[in-house]
């Protein structure tokens, strides 16, 4: 039975539509409709917020702790609910839906934890004769109003994580959610109405492109964090105006197979890394690169286990792959296969397309001019190619405009470290692949893959300012 969601306002839930209709990305069935925002009630909702930054700002921390911990007490009651729905709007296979949902908890238990922890320094001004008896400290003060817009992939998570550090300094937001997969933001919001948040510290609007702009332009707004395509992030940082921004965007990762890795382990974790949520990820595992030495064999071991990989309905506990988020998108990945292999490259398993289901695939030998190689897949297809030199692997690496994370398997200390020096990403990962993520860490992109760092304390850091205090004592 599908239902019919509200968009929240200002805190409050309203309905005065329901025109975006939410599909079950496996079966095509209807999920629910949701209520879309107009560009009036965007309006509204970011003059609510302005209102809110002040009543907002002076929440106690443990207040705002308080606020927290209640979301994590209500998502862990609604942990099956929240994983199923997951699971039929994203097309996400259940085992991954949960694994989503403990993420989302583990973000706001983490903001909760840092909401009353001190962000800043006492100043050390006595550095000379003119200064002395100066004395200075630092804090962290909430940056304004925010603008959020999230993306289809991980409906809770990836929200969670500007939602989550935005509460914790005391930011009122406005947040647009994907219009694919709306309905986790909508079920945060349900829970956040329970609580005593000042009116308008936060909306979640659902809404057309055209509707959208204003959470770009709005100069009320003091920050715009984008999740989302490097084409799309860009192009809104040049219309952000005076706001900071945050870019969360694709890419292309790589990992590096060397010489004396433990394959057994690495094929493992690249399959996870390759097909995880039928690669729809940014720092899903694009490329691999294998030594020489042990090519042959990594690619035997990764085949055999790619081709075991259980594909179909998401709500099947054994299912592996689902659907990808559309069949255009499908349709898409599978025509950069066929232009791929058109350019001599080989497909060694996989490749086929039903609808929205596109098979695991592995390919190798990819023309480095092809679209496969250098743009973001963001399906379940992986790369695998041959080296000699682990300098000119890490150059092959480092040959993308993208840069997120990148993984090394490697036993020697030496090449980890150069590794970690030489790769122009935000993350370099020994023995793991670049899809591994815990939610404290920093995390965020480099070149065209982003600007700024996630990770609660991190964005905490982007959604406050310093503010300086300084105290002479008039008696030297």
């Amino acid at each position: 039975m599908s239902k019919t969601y509200p968009y929240f306002l200002a805190n409050q839930p309203r309905t005065p539509n329901a025109d975006l209709e939410v599909r079950d990305k496996y079966s095509g069935d209807l999920v629910g409709k949701v209520a879309m925002a107009d560009k009036e009630a965007i309006d509204e909702a970011i003059g609510a917020a302005v209102q809110a930054a002040a009543p907002l700002r002076a929440m106690s921390p443990d207040q705002r702790k308080k606020v927290l911990l209640h979301c994590v007490r209500r998502f862990e009651e609604k942990a099956e609910d929240l994983a199923q729905i997951l699971c039929a709007e994203a097309g996400k296979p259940i085992k991954d839906s949960r694994g989503e949902v403990t993420r989302l908890i583990e973000t706001f238990q983490i903001a909760a934890e840092e909401a009353v922890r001190p962000h800043g320094e006492m100043l050390n001004l006595e550095i000379s004769p003119r200064s002395r008896g100066y004395r200075g400290w630092t804090q962290r003060v909430p940056i304004g109003p925010c603008s959020f817009i999230s993306p289809f992939n991980f409906p809770f998570n990836l929200t969670a994580h500007k939602v989550a550090p935005a509460l914790a300094t005391g930011c009122p937001f406005v947040l647009k959610p994907a219009s694919y997969t709306p309905l986790g933001a909508i079920m945060i919001g349900e829970i956040l109405a329970e609580t005593e948040l000042p009116e308008g510290a936060f909306s979640i609007l659902p809404c057309r492109r055209d509707g959208a702009d204003l959470f770009t332009t709005d100069e009320r707004l003091k920050l715009l964090s984008f999740t989302g395509s490097p084409d799309v992030g860009w192009k809104l940082k040049e219309k952000a105006g005076k706001k900071k921004v945050v870019l969360e965007l694709g890419g292309n990762a790589a990992c590096v197979v060397d010489e004396g890795a433990d394959l057994d382990d690495a094929v493992k974790r690249l399959i996870f890394g390759a097909f995880y949520q039928s690669g729809q990820s940014c720092i899903s595992v694009q490329r691999i690169l294998a030594h020489a030495s042990l090519a042959e064999e990594l690619e035997s071991k990764l085949v055999a286990e790619t081709r075991k990989l259980a594909a179909g309905d998401p709500r099947d506990e054994d299912t592996f792959t689902g659907p990808m988020i559309s069949e255009k998108e499908a349709e898409r990945l599978e025509g950069w296969i066929a232009q791929a292999t058109a350019a001599g490259a080989e497909v060694l398993c996989g490749g086929a397309r039903k609808g929205a289901m596109l098979d695991a695939t592995v390919l190798k030998n990819v023309p480095r001019d092809q679209t496969l190689y250098r743009e973001e897949a963001f399906g379940p297809v992986v790369l695998l190619e041959t080296y000699e030199d682990f300098d000119d692997a890490l150059a092959v690496v480092n040959d993308s405009r993208f840069g997120i994370h990148a993984g090394v398997f490697t036993p020697r200390i030496d090449r980890a470290m150069k590794a970690w020096d030489t790769l122009e990403v935000g993350g370099v990962l020994i023995n793991e692949v670049p899809s591994w993520r815990v939610d404290h860490m920093p995390y965020g992109g480099v070149k065209d893959s982003g600007l700024g760092r996630e990770g609660i304390r991190y964005a905490m850091e982007d959604m406050t300012e310093i503010r300086t205090f300084v105290y002479r004592d008039p008696k030297g």
